[in-house]
């Protein structure tokens, strides 16, 4: 891999005022819609804000939800530079043996341009299964393609099959050689969801860093050039940055959505302000280019917070009210007290710290006793979603030794596993792997909310998602209630019974 490492300058270096990248910081660390995660600002191709709210990291992958999308399109558009594929060729005749035995008018005309732009004509997106493609090519197309405007992951997860059906390689391994190596992103930190017949999801099930995806779009700014090198044609570069598809009809869909409505290319979304564009993941995964000002921003975060859907419009009208703060094109004077101040702010940002409560009279009580699950369900992780063809993960037993701090043993398909959980007012990082899933890394707090309940938060710490876990102890047995809850917000409220029922078997 070749990776050269941005230039780190400076705000006023590139015509942006200390002052201003604070103001933002600011915005998203108050903000009842979003918890920020990673930010980097990038003008003239060079690096001159970036911080992340620890736990989270740098280095650390970070699930892309729907930006997958652009990824999963740039495969196509390298395929096409390299004349491997057309956009102008028919699904049906790159999959003849996925079609309906008698397909209508509308699907034989479905091209690959279309499915691109979110114009495949169709009103719904078949289940997930081993005959994906097939069940998606028998879903009616029933408006003429590229005429009408439909969300449809299940068609840019097409997109990948397209280019393994073409060159027999699957997305990661397809743009490894001719992407990822090329502009530095490091292919063996990615991780991806996997359809039921090991095809990568290309519609959202990428996990890849926020500079990673920084580079990714820089290669759009850049009209596909990198270091000299063309990758993606210009006129590839020119129709997925542009408008290709009226997405106007949103507005019925996700009303608050403002900057869903203005256009769409090949996976990536038009924005509000004249020629800039986005690739886009669910809860505020944006990576945004301003072509007039030279500029990208590559977010990650969990917005949604209280004001549900709004949460990543909100966070988009944050970046327009910034944008206007840029008013400069060439260099601002130095201000080293405000730039001192701004790294140092940078440099030590975090979300907030869990709760600290460590004692309770039960801690000797329970203090390694083993409890195993007799009735419902019990799972660390978030179900289906962030993954897919997982293999089940209820835990089975379970038990915590306070003797240091605290330790949680989990039994979990006939393993054992131990995990930290920190009980301090801090968190403690862990890696478990279970079955084929893409994310390992999970950061565990503990603390006692009752004499009898002690409440563990589960933070996947490469999703959006932390879960609570309620053990409600009386005599030998215990009840846990869990609650998925999305970037810190929501507490989770009482239920009417919990989700299991365990009891100590020794």
């Amino acid at each position: 891999m070749k990776r050269t490492e941005f230039p780190r300058v400076s705000p006023e270096s590139v015509g942006i005022a200390s002052e201003s990248i604070e103001w933002l910081v600011d915005q998203l660390e108050m903000a009842d819609y979003t918890e920020p995660h990673g930010l980097m600002v990038m003008r003239h191709g060079k690096v001159c804000a970036e911080g992340w709210w620890s736990p989270y990291a740098p280095g650390l992958r970070h699930g892309l939800q729907s930006h997958t999308k652009t990824y999963a399109a740039t495969a196509v558009g390298i395929a096409c530079t390299e004349g491997l594929l057309s956009l102008d060729e028919k699904v049906i005749d790159i999959f003849p043996d996925k079609a309906p035995e008698n397909p209508s008018e509308n699907l034989k005309k479905l091209r690959v341009r279309d499915v691109l732009c979110m114009g495949c004509g169709m009103e719904s997106m078949p289940a997930d299964s081993v005959n994906w493609i097939r069940d998606f090519l028998a879903v009616p197309v029933v408006h003429e393609p590229g005429t009408r405007f439909m969300y449809n992951s299940t068609g840019s997860t097409l997109l990948g099959a397209i280019v393994r059906r073409k060159t027999g390689e699957g997305l990661i391994d397809f743009l490894t050689p001719r992407l990822f190596d090329k502009i530095g992103i490091d292919a063996r930190n990615l991780r991806s969801i996997r359809m039921e017949d090991g095809m990568e999801m290309g519609g959202g099930g990428f996990y890849a860093t926020t500079e990673d995806n920084l580079r990714l779009m820089k290669l759009y700014a850049d009209g596909g050039v990198w270091d000299g090198e063309r990758i993606l044609s210009e006129d590839y570069v020119r129709q997925a940055t542009s408008s290709q598809n009226d997405s106007s009809t949103e507005a019925a869909v996700n009303p608050p959505a403002l900057d869903n409505f203005v256009g769409y290319g090949f996976q990536i979304w038009m924005c509000r302000p004249e020629g800039v564009y986005r690739a886009d993941g669910a809860m505020g995964q944006f990576t945004i280019v301003i072509p007039s000002k030279d500029m990208i921003i590559a977010v990650n975060e969990t917005a949604t917070g209280s004001t549900g859907g709004l949460g990543p419009q909100l966070v988009l009208n944050l970046m327009w009210e910034f944008l206007d703060k840029v008013v400069s094109d060439g260099p601002l004077p130095e201000n080293g007290k405000a730039l001192a101040h701004l790294r140092q702010r940078m440099a030590s940002l975090s979300i907030p710290h869990p709760q600290f409560a460590p004692y309770s009279p039960f801690r000797r009580r329970i203090c390694g006793k083993t409890y195993k699950v007799r009735s419902g369900e019990f799972i660390l992780d978030n179900g289906r979603f962030p993954f897919s063809n997982i293999v089940e993960n209820q835990v089975e037993s379970f038990s915590f030794d306070f003797s240091d701090g605290c330790l949680m043993a989990v039994g979990i398909g006939g393993h054992e596993y131990r995990l930290e959980v920190g009980v301090d007012g801090r968190r403690r990082l862990n890696r478990l792997q279970l079955g084929e899933s893409p994310v390992t890394q999970l950061c565990l707090s503990g603390a006692w909310t009752a004499d009898n309940i002690f409440e563990v938060r589960v933070r996947w710490i490469e999703t959006c998602f932390e879960k609570a876990l309620r053990f409600a102890f009386d005599g030998n047995s215990a009840a846990v209630t869990a609650d998925t809850i999305l970037g810190g917000f929501a507490p989770p409220k009482p239920k009417d019974k919990p989700d299991a029922l365990a009891y100590q078997i020794r």
